[in-house]
């Protein structure tokens, strides 16, 4: 099953998308489930039926927009350094635990929204990442268990300001810029990846490929994230966890290589999806 976030006809909603587009599930439960969120809590409770993949489209590709797939989820950990090829390049030591950061909710946008540079920094990185979505409640939840709380899988682009990421060792700046969290187009569920740990995830920068891993390369695999994420917060259907980029960052290479204006990235998960964004440049903010 692959979930969406839409926009459609001057209103958000969200659905099912199938082979001749999307089958709008907020026509029928947004009086009582405006979106994919509350839908994904009514689902882990039982008071939804299972939605089958549609016959027939209520809005064809060309009729409806995307959305974050979660516009308002609860959290959004993130994960560094959770590639070897990645950590090495960046010159950080090996570590016993995951390394969490956190972006927030305002700065995701859709598949084929423009990613926003800002005129505050010159210094704009692509960071392809597979994107884990909690469908289930969990507190302290024990490795063995972790998968059971996913509702599914996406392609995200958690685009940084390496210059903003930098003025201290607290770089949360960095990763919160508005328009830099792109987010879809797909919620894939598990059940339709095969060879999880086989699927490649690869980045490309105007065509040309920047960053090539599969997700089996992580040093921290999903269910050890889940697990001590969980140990410390409770997790929530529509909490999301972001869970690292492999190596190749252009703040990296010689020379580095930033993304511009006219540029298009995309992040591409075998099985999963490719989530495509241009960079546009922001305008000047209103500084009166």
């Amino acid at each position: 099953m692959r979930f969406v976030s839409f926009r459609a006809e001057n209103r958000a909603s969200y659905g099912v998308a199938g082979a001749n587009g999307i089958f709008d599930l907020g026509a029928r439960f947004g009086a009582v489930l405006p979106d994919l969120r509350t839908y994904l809590e009514a689902a882990a409770l039982g008071l939804v039926e299972p939605v089958r993949e549609p016959i027939q489209a209520d809005y064809a590709e060309g009729q409806f927009r995307y959305d974050p797939i979660l516009p308002n989820p609860g959290k959004i950990l993130c994960v560094g350094l959770n590639y070897e090829e990645h950590r090495r390049e960046t010159g950080r030591p090996e570590a016993a635990h995951p390394a969490i950061f956190t972006r927030f909710a305002d700065t995701l946008i859709g598949h084929g929204a423009p990613i926003l540079l800002p005129r505050l920094s010159k210094a704009l990185d692509y960071e392809g990442e597979l994107a884990v979505v909690i469908g289930r409640p969990g507190f302290r939840v024990p490795k063995a268990s972790a998968l059971d709380l996913i509702a599914g899988y996406a392609p995200f682009n958690d685009a940084t300001l390496r210059d903003w990421q930098r003025h201290t060792h607290q770089f949360t700046p960095g990763k919160n810029f508005p328009g830099t969290g792109a987010f879809g187009p797909e919620l894939v569920t598990p059940d339709e990846i095969v060879e999880f740990a086989r699927a490649r995830i690869e980045t490309r920068l105007n065509g040309s490929i920047v960053q090539s891993a599969t997700l089996g390369e992580m040093i921290f695999p999903v269910a050890d994230i889940i697990a001590y994420v969980s140990d410390f917060t409770p997790l929530a259907p529509g909490d999301v966890i972001i869970t690292g980029t492999p190596g190749g960052v252009g703040f990296k290479r010689e020379p580095q290589l930033f993304m511009q204006a006219g540029d298009t990235v995309e992040v591409s998960i075998e099985g999963i999806g490719r989530l495509t964004n241009p960079i546009v440049s922001e305008a000047d903010p209103d500084r009166t």
